[in-house]
């Protein structure tokens, strides 16, 4: 299993770790930072790296490779504010069966710069220590592939941690205050947690990632004045259909159905009528595959209060306007959407490749 430490400081994160990591008889310490040096494609201007689509896999990949190998505890220090990259490396691990243990740090500024000072006092001397080459133990100079990456200002970082906790993490991370006393009586009452079972992981459904071309199934809910329903999955970034993956020997209007009744509770009497097909390439790691899209009809106002949101596979839920979903769904499956729209009203079905209707 993981225990990710968050906080509003990476220093005091890290410092938490590195004692609960010697606590632990299990625990292997994993600085994701570590990776970032190891990129060989520069980043853009002024991005952060861990945004990188490599980083995030090589992260998944060298942790789940770490507990196959030494299993026990990962203990990973590593802030983290935004929802979507929460989303995406979280439901990455759960496809792995790696369950996630996500605490944050409550300190308040004082405690929180106390910490840091040792910690970034080592950082340099460990630094130093990296080679002789180096002409000071104050300065390193940066690979020079990442020149163009800039970690947040610590006042952009506050911000974007207070804009977090006022939203999805307060629910996420268990809160874990710290000792005045230092990181490592924070890390020992945070080692009890664990020992107790008191620190639950990460309800997130684990969903297997596939291995091949998939055929999957989505389903188009209206309300009366024809806004259409769509979910947030925990466990990936952005807004979806409701729908899934269609399992072997299934049919897939009947799996919409079943997706449908599993992801929101409502269970559909009538037959679904397709709209769409589309092939989505593949786009490594994904495979790709088949993806259709069902009318689901209009969902009765009494339905609506019924609809069991949220959840552990699913965040939230709401009835958008199709220009609304411009700005939740990604390119590819807003033009699936368009497209399922248009059939809807001509009564029609659409054949799509890449979200694009073939041409002559």
């Amino acid at each position: 299993m993981i225990v990710w430490i968050n906080g509003a400081s990476g220093a005091a994160v890290r410092a938490v770790a590195r004692e609960l990591s010697g606590i632990l008889t299990d625990g292997t310490l994993f600085d994701p930072r570590d990776l970032v040096a190891r990129l060989p494609a520069a980043p853009p201007e002024g991005s952060d790296p861990l945004d990188l689509p490599l980083w995030r896999r090589l992260f998944v990949e060298t942790a789940a490779a770490l507990l196959d190998e030494v299993g026990g505890v990962l203990v990973v220090p590593l802030p983290l504010y935004a929802q979507e990259r929460r989303d995406h490396l979280f439901g990455r691990l759960a496809s792995r069966a790696i369950a996630v243990h996500h605490v944050r740090v409550e300190a308040d500024e004082t405690i929180l710069h106390a910490w840091a000072q040792p910690v970034r006092a080592e950082t340099v001397r460990v630094e130093a220590a990296q080679g002789d080459h180096l002409a000071t133990t104050a300065t390193r100079t940066r690979p020079a592939h990442l020149n163009g990456a800039t970690a947040p200002a610590p006042a952009a970082r506050a911000s974007a941690y207070a804009t977090a906790l006022a939203g999805w993490l307060a629910a996420d991370a268990h809160p874990l205050p710290a000792d005045p006393r230092g990181p490592r009586p924070t890390a020992e009452a945070l080692a009890g947690l664990l020992a107790s079972g008191a620190l639950p992981a990460c309800p997130i459904v684990q969903t297997a990632e596939p291995t091949a071309e998939t055929l999957a199934a989505g389903v188009l809910l209206f309300d009366r004045s024809g806004r259409f329903l769509l979910v947030d999955p925990t466990y990936k970034p952005g807004w979806e259909f409701p729908g899934g993956v269609v399992e072997r020997g299934e049919a897939p209007s009947l799996a919409g159905l079943r997706e449908v009744a599993e992801e929101t509770g409502v269970r559909l009497r009538d037959t679904l009528r397709l709209l769409v097909v589309d092939w989505e390439p593949p786009m490594p790691p994904g495979f790709g595959g088949m993806r259709l899209l069902f009318d689901g009809g209009n969902l009765p106002e009494a339905v609506h209060a019924s609809l069991a949101l949220p959840g552990p596979e699913l965040r939230d839920w709401r009835f958008v306007t199709e220009e609304e979903a411009a700005g939740l769904l990604p390119p590819v499956r807003y033009a699936r959407l368009r497209w399922a729209l248009r059939a809807r009203r001509a009564g029609s079905i659409a054949y799509l490749e890449r979200g694009k209707p073939l041409t002559d």
